[in-house]
């Protein structure tokens, strides 16, 4: 077996899938009784690390690591912003930038375009392309 067939077998995509509704509650443990860490809104990405049972182990953009309830994710995914941005025409710098976006303002992904950018619609307004590393959850 050759040395890149050996690197890509133990690569493995990261899944990420966003929080069903407001007041999602994330615990310490994979059970009920476990105690709660805090409660999160609609719509906020999450890593996906491990399924057990009714729960997935998930890392948030700070990178805490919880539990969290698999009826409380859907696989509608949305990014967070990690710092002040804009958002473009078209995929790449040079465009128009149709408007900015502050830190923590959560965008419905569409796409990977390709080339570190991404396609995305903020609720107000109209899709649009940002660059992948000013955002998490993609």
């Amino acid at each position: 077996m050759s040395l890149l067939a050996v690197l890509a077998s133990g690569a493995q995509a990261v899944d990420y899938r966003s929080t069903a509704r407001h007041g999602v509650i994330v615990y310490d443990a994979p059970a009920d009784t476990a105690s709660k860490r805090f409660i999160l809104s609609a719509n906020i990405p999450l890593e996906m690390l491990s399924e057990q049972g009714d729960w997935i182990r998930v890392r948030d953009r700070d990178g805490t690591l919880s539990w969290i309830k698999k009826t409380d994710v859907v696989a509608r995914r949305y990014v967070q912003v990690s710092r002040m941005s804009a958002v473009h025409q078209a995929a790449n710098k040079s465009s128009a930038t149709i408007y900015k976006v502050e830190r923590n303002v959560l965008l419905e992904l569409l796409d990977s375009a390709g080339s570190g950018w991404l396609k995305v619609k903020h609720r107000d307004a109209p899709a649009g392309f940002i660059r992948m590393e000013d955002v998490w959850g993609a």
